[in-house]
């Protein structure tokens, strides 16, 4: 296949690029799922031990952006094309014009602006191409990464639904963000001055 010229993908920025989930990917999948951490802060409970069989059947109902559960799935690469976590474009309300992000990232490439980056093409696209209006989300408590990650992007904290999730032992709050469309595009004319 010829080489592929990124120069004006829109699905990429100067850190990560964004693609089509691709069913080699189960291996990524299936190894990031042994960060229970991480899968705690992202689904919000224990899960199961990991399993191969569980890794290819997410990455084949995902695959090539075949999701039939109105999820927008993506792998994360960075521009060497190593794939470095997920993110995927979810609870999208076309009436109301809402929709929410889930991300993660791999342990070894966190804390590099990865995530940022793949969030900022994300809600670009929602935003700008979907015309929605207002991204919604929420981090557990005691996820400091992706709390600061919301404010970077400038997501307002909306508040706190307390005692929410029950994770080992113990009763967590959702701390609420929300970002419309008018910020977001004030936030980046502001970041090219």
């Amino acid at each position: 296949m010829r080489e592929i010229d990124y120069t004006n993908y829109f699905w990429q920025d100067h850190n990560v690029r964004l693609r089509a989930i691709k069913e080699e990917d189960w291996e990524g999948c299936y190894i990031s799922d042994f960060d229970t951490p991480a899968r705690i802060l992202l689904e919000c409970a224990v899960e199961l031990p990991p399993t191969q069989s569980g890794a290819k059947k997410f990455v084949e109902q995902n695959a090539n952006f075949s999701s039939t559960n109105g999820r927008i799935m993506f792998t994360i690469e960075n521009l060497n094309g190593e794939s470095i976590g997920g993110i995927n474009l979810n609870s999208i309300d076309e009436r109301n014009g809402t929709f929410s992000i889930g991300i993660v990232i791999d342990k070894e490439y966190r804390g590099k602006g990865y995530g940022t980056s793949a969030m900022n093409i994300l809600l670009k696209y929602a935003f700008l191409e979907r015309r929605l209006h207002k991204f919604n989300d929420y981090v557990l408590e005691g996820n400091e990464g992706s709390a600061r990650m919301m404010r970077k992007l400038g997501c307002v904290q909306e508040g706190v639904r307390r005692e929410v999730a029950y994770v080992n032992g113990k009763y967590l709050d959702y701390i609420l963000f929300g970002l419309t469309k008018d910020e977001f595009i004030e936030k980046r004319s502001e970041g090219s001055n």
